[in-house]
């Protein structure tokens, strides 16, 4: 892992209660994390009730959402806005998780706006991207990544990235319990920084990737190992504060 500071991010997608929340927050306020930004994105229900109680207990645990609205208000049944979010100290949000893509047919464009939207608001998005194991074998990996990155290059600008932070989540690998070696990962992330690096050198040298499926408490420190990867965006090992904690003393 290079200089920059580690980002360990859990995505609790539609899992996770109060007693859980409780849970981190003591855990997390009573252990030493040093030199670590950690986030915990809950289902937005619980948004509210999680920051106040890692406000209350000082804990190292800082809030994110796992969705957003493009929209800064109106009609719009079930949707969350920056406002909201930022009314209540949310400080990151995920856009464009591989199942907001494939489960709810977020294209890069309406992504890129959502991570504008985030910008705009003073939210860090995580901007997530990767490709199917159909991608991979047909070798579209970074065509896939590229077409992602350059729909918020398109709409926000290189410039945006300083703000802004990226995840690589293979789909292949999410979920399934299979994970992308640390070659395999590393030479995704090269590319990343290289494709941001075409549009500026400085941006890209300062830019968070995050490696993103199946990482565990077994695998990450061989992952932190890479020069381009700065840290992780955590799926079921984000549910339990043990093995999240571990992955979190990994980076």
């Amino acid at each position: 892992m290079n200089q920059l500071k580690p980002l360990i991010a859990a995505n609790w997608k539609m899992n996770g209660n109060n007693a859980l929340i409780a849970e981190f927050t003591t855990k997390f306020n009573a252990s030493v994390i040093k030199d670590v930004d950690v986030v915990v994105c809950p289902a937005s229900v619980y948004l509210e009730s999680f920051k106040r109680q890692v406000s209350a207990n000082n804990s190292v645990i800082q809030v994110g959402a796992q969705n957003l609205s493009d929209k800064l208000s109106g009609a719009f049944t079930g949707e969350i806005s920056t406002e909201m979010l930022s009314e209540i100290g949310i400080d990151h949000v995920i856009v464009g998780h591989s199942e907001r893509r494939s489960l709810f047919g977020e294209t890069p464009e309406l992504v890129a706006k959502k991570y504008q939207t985030a910008l705009a608001s003073n939210i860090t998005p995580i901007l997530c991207t990767g490709e199917s194991e159909q991608q991979r074998d047909a070798k579209e990996t970074f065509t896939i990544i590229a077409n992602d990155i350059d729909a918020v290059v398109d709409l926000c600008g290189i410039e945006s990235f300083k703000n802004g932070v990226i995840a690589y989540e293979p789909v292949w690998a999410i979920g399934t319990g299979k994970s992308a070696t640390p070659d395999q990962a590393q030479e995704v992330h090269q590319f990343i920084r290289s494709h941001l690096a075409k549009h500026d050198e400085e941006v890209a040298a300062g830019v968070r990737i995050l490696y993103g499926g199946s990482v565990n408490e077994k695998n990450a420190a061989e992952l932190f190992k890479q020069q381009d990867i700065n840290g992780a965006l955590v799926g079921g090992a984000g549910l339990v504060v043990e093995k999240f904690m571990s992955i979190c003393q990994n980076a």
